[in-house]
This record gives structure tokens, C-alpha cells and sequence, in this order.
């Protein structure tokens, strides 16, 4: 099964648009765990156990456990995932983007080492970097199109043959890098209006859609821009809103209740 397939099938089954980022800070975590072997990977087990019946997708970002020595337990989460929800799509958010031969390397490590659904990709430095992801046909690769961040429109709306650079991305994504049929885009909650072009330019591809939540993105306003033409197409992301829920030992169940909220949310627009 294909990462698209299998992101169509949880969308329909679990009836949900929501992704959950995995994106623990070890100071952050619960006093209940900060004195087990693993820590990291016990509370995001904990917090997968809770929610995996309401979620389309889990996003890793890769730095929070790179950064903290927690590789290891980045794959633990990964194999917990695949071993016990394998209907559920785990997106490896690690952004690369570098000369082929070493991103046949980094591509090796997203969907070899860690066995990922897909890959978060920096586009900016053409073709030849993404390739080696995008010639994995059963994995997915999720391009950076129109990001979050307050700053991407330094180069992200930038004009080059009477358009802005995000477009070109989105083109190029619809067309040349979509020989597989598995290309996602990042379009970011805070941008509704690009949001809807890029639908326009691309109406089957699914997004990732960072920025709800604690970046202050409109839940009405990415439904109404982002769906696809069957109420699909969206991956919504939210991280600290819904992992740091709730602080105390009872941090799963507060997991749950976010998530169950921003669900109920998300669906009330569809």
C-alpha cells in the first residue's frame, strides 16, 4: 500500500484531518516519567495509545530527539507505531534537501532505517535533491511549499516569471516531481489566501498544514481554502497544543481530550 492509499484509507476510517507532532521536549515531560529508562519514548506511547483512533497521521520532528540524544527512542516511537497502528501514516519531519548523493542517503535513513510513511523535503534546491526520495513510489515526500513562519515570505513570495517562488513549487509539485503520485505539500494555516491558490494549482494533492493552534491559524479558514473536492485533502498539524495538554499524569488523557477537540472542530467545517 502506497503512503497516499494508506492516508485516504485512515482519513475515511477514522473520519479525521488531524495530525499529531510528536515533538517532546524532555524539560517539558511529566514528572511521572523523567525517571524511566526511556522517558521520551514512554511519554509519546502513551499519548500514540490514546489518540490513535482519532488521528490521520503522527509527525515526528526529528530534531527533538537528534538534539536531545534520543535517537533511539525516535525509532522506538516508529516501530511502536508500526508495530501496533500500522494503519496509521507516520510523517518523519526532517526537511531535507541536499546534492543527490547524500540525499540518497538521507532518504535511505527516513524510510530504511526509520521505516517512515514520508518525509518532510526542502525543495530549494531542485530536482535532483528530491529524487531520491521521490523515486521511493510507496513513500511519501512532502514538500515545503508555503510555510508557517513569519519570515518565509523573504523568499517564499519572491516574483520569477510573474509569479511568486511558493507557486512555482506548487507547479512543479503537481507536474514534474509527481511522477509517483506521492507528493504532499507543507502550506502553512497562517496563509488561508495561498492556501487556496496553491489548491488551485494543485486540487488532488494533499497537504500538510502546520500552524493551528499555537502559531494562531484558523481552523475555519484552512477548511474552507484547503479541502479537496471529496472533503479530504488535509493533514492538520498540531503539536504543543495537544501533547503539552495537560502537564500532570493524566497527560494522555488531556492528549486525547485536545485532540478529540480539535477533531470535533475541524469536522463542524467540513
Amino acid at each position: 500500500m502506497t503512503f497516499i492509499e494508506k492516508l485516504t484509507k485512515i482519513w475515511e476510517k477514522n473520519n479525521s484531518l488531524v495530525c499529531v507532532g510528536l515533538d517532546p521536549d524532555i524539560d517539558k515531560l511529566p514528572a511521572c516519567l523523567k525517571e524511566k529508562d526511556f522517558p521520551i519514548f514512554e511519554f509519546n506511547k502513551a499519548i500514540i495509545d490514546a489518540t490513535a483512533d482519532i488521528v490521520c497521521s503522527y509527525k515526528p520532528q526529528a530534531a527533538y530527539y537528534q538534539g536531545q540524544n534520543a535517537d533511539v527512542e525516535l525509532k522506538m516511537t516508529i516501530d511502536y507505531i508500526n508495530e501496533n497502528y500500522p494503519e496509521v501514516p507516520v510523517i518523519l519531519d526532517v526537511k531535507r534537501g541536499d546534492i543527490g548523493s547524500t540525499s540518497e542517503m538521507y532518504a535511505r535513513e527516513a524510510f530504511i532505517r526509520y521505516n517512515a510513511d514520508a518525509a518532510t523535503l526542502n525543495p530549494y534546491m531542485g530536482t535532483d535533491t528530491l529524487k531520491p526520495f521521490l523515486d521511493y513510489a510507496d513513500k511519501g515526500s512532502v514538500i515545503l511549499c508555503r510555510t508557517s513562519n513569519p519570515s518565509s515570505c523573504e523568499l517564499q513570495e519572491l516574483i520569477a516569471d510573474d509569479a511568486e517562488i511558493y507557486k512555482h513549487v506548487a507547479k512543479l509539485s503537481n507536474t514534474k516531481w509527481n511522477y509517483n503520485n506521492n507528493v504532499m505539500l507543507v502550506i502553512g494555516a497562517t496563509f488561508p489566501g495561498e492556501l487556496k491558490t496553491v489548491r488551485e494549482i494543485c486540487p488532488e494533492i494533499p497537504f500538510l498544514v502546520p500552524g493551528v493552534g499555537a502559531q494562531g491559524g484558523d481552523v475555519e479558514a484552512v477548511l474552507k481554502n484547503g479541502l479537496d473536492a471529496n472533503g479530504y485533502g488535509l493533514v492538520i498539524n498540531s503539536s504543543r497544543g495537544i501533547i503539552y495538554a495537560d502537564s500532570s499524569e493524566n497527560f494522555a488523557q488531556g492528549a486525547r481530550n485536545a485532540t478529540i477537540e480539535l477533531n470535533n472542530l475541524i469536522n463542524s467545517y467540513r
